[in-house]
Order: structure tokens, then C-alpha cells, then sequence
């Protein structure tokens, strides 16, 4: 595959994202125009709670989906709080739950709260997309990463996620295969979403060719296929100018 095929096909799997403190109703209205390129639209934007009404306003009848965080970035809060932030997401207007995974209670084998996360998704999200951030670069070990995995496909979510971003390993290609392939031995019909440092079309695209190398290239599209990224837009679209 081209870099110019792969940059095309990357728009339409993108979720384009901004979670910093320094948001505004301004600099989320500029995401969600940048969301539609010439070139097609992005699959997703992926931005705070609060900015929701800004962005179902900015974003009608594009067909770009509004994704945000909960029990973020940590994946620390209590349950009470987890579910607090998801009903004010719902209530907003939020097509997609992306939600981190509490790693730091699988570490310590306090699965009781990991099944707890999970039944509260599963409860409230019965009718959106809901995307699990493993935090991969946190689990470390291929056995932790599989565990994790396998621990949220019991629970029948949408997506993995490899990592929120906020840390210092984020996504890398061999958790990402760790994950693919866990996927593939699964009975559900999961999809996967690469988080975490994706800055440019070559890196973008090796996680494209990964996945289709794994589960095959019928198996990609927006339903099932996602990158997650905040100045990957820009690079793919200079791709597409530049022709290679």
C-alpha cells in the first residue's frame, strides 16, 4: 500500500483528538471543522464532556461520531464517579465511551474492581460504542496485556484501546499485536483502536498493515478499525498533497 492510499484510507479511521486542559469552545469548534477534510471525514472526535454540545452543534449531519473519556487518565475513580461522568456524557449527546481500563487495581489482582468497571459500562453504554483503554504501556508484560484483554472481551465492549497518551510508553506495535491477535482467537467481534504518540502517516499505516496482516483487509473499516490522535490529520493531509 502507498503512503497516499494509506493517509486516504487513515482519514475515515481516525478519531481526532483533543483532551487538554487548555480546551476552549473555540478551539473545539476549529477540531471539529478541521474534522472534515476535502478529503473525507474523520470517523470520530474525541474531546472532554463538556464540550459535547459544542461539538454535536459544529458537527451535524456529518456523520462524525463524538467520543469522550471517563475515569480518566488514571483509571482510578471510584464507581459512583465512573458513572457519574458516563451519564453526563450520555446526557450530552456522546456517541462513543472511551473509558481507562483500572490497571493499576489489575495489577494488584483486585479484579473485583476491574469486573465492577466493566459491569458499569455494560450497564450504561448498552446502546453506544464503548472503546477500553488498557494503559499497555502500564500492564507491560504480553501476559498482562492478553489478560486484560480478555478480561473486557468477556464483557462484549466494542473496542480495545492501547493507552490514553498521558503516558510515558503509549502505543507500541507489539502490544498492538499482542491485542490484534488475542482478537483474533476471540469468539466477538471486537475491534481495535491504536492510541498513544501516532504522529505520522508511516507510523499510522504500520498499525494499519499490522491489523490487516492479523484479522485481514475485509476486516478494516471504521467499525472495527481505529487510530486515535491529535496532530496525525495534518501529516496525512500533507501526504495526500505531496503524492507520496
Amino acid at each position: 500500500m502507498d503512503n497516499v492510499t494509506a493517509a486516504k484510507q487513515l482519514i475515515g479511521l481516525l478519531d481526532l483528538t483533543s483532551l487538554s486542559d487548555k480546551d476552549t469552545e473555540y478551539s473545539i469548534a476549529d477540531l471539529c471543522h478541521r474534522a472534515q477534510t476535502p478529503y473525507g471525514n474523520t470517523a470520530a472526535v474525541c474531546i472532554p464532556r463538556r464540550f459535547i454540545p459544542t461539538a454535536k452543534k459544529e458537527l451535524t449531519d456529518t456523520g462524525i461520531k463524538i467520543a469522550t473519556v471517563v475515569n480518566f487518565p488514571e483509571g482510578t475513580n471510584s464507581p459512583s464517579k465512573t458513572t457519574e461522568e458516563i451519564e453526563t456524557a450520555l446526557k450530552h449527546g456522546a456517541d462513543e465511551i472511551d473509558a481507562v481500563f483500572p490497571y493499576k487495581a489489575f495489577l494488584k489482582q483486585d479484579y473485583k474492581t476491574c469486573d465492577e468497571f466493566f459491569k458499569i459500562i455494560s450497564n450504561l453504554c448498552t446502546e453506544k460504542t464503548t472503546k477500553i483503554i488498557l494503559e499497555t504501556g502500564k500492564l507491560e508484560t504480553a501476559s498482562n496485556i492478553k489478560r486484560a484483554s480478555l478480561m473486557a472481551l468477556d464483557y462484549d465492549v466494542n473496542f480495545l484501546k492501547t493507552s490514553t497518551g498521558k503516558t510515558k510508553i503509549s502505543a507500541t506495535y507489539e502490544a498492538a499485536n499482542i491485542m490484534l491477535e488475542t482478537l483474533k482467537s476471540s469468539k466477538y467481534k471486537t475491534g481495535f483502536k491504536a492510541s498513544g504518540g501516532i504522529k505520522t502517516t508511516m507510523d499510522a499505516k504500520q498499525y494499519l498493515i499490522l491489523a490487516e496482516t492479523i484479522m485481514g483487509s475485509g476486516w478494516i473499516s471504521a467499525e472495527k478499525f481505529r487510530i486515535g490522535a491529535s496532530s496525525l490529520l495534518d501529516d496525512l493531509i500533507q501526504t495526500i498533497k505531496q503524492g507520496f
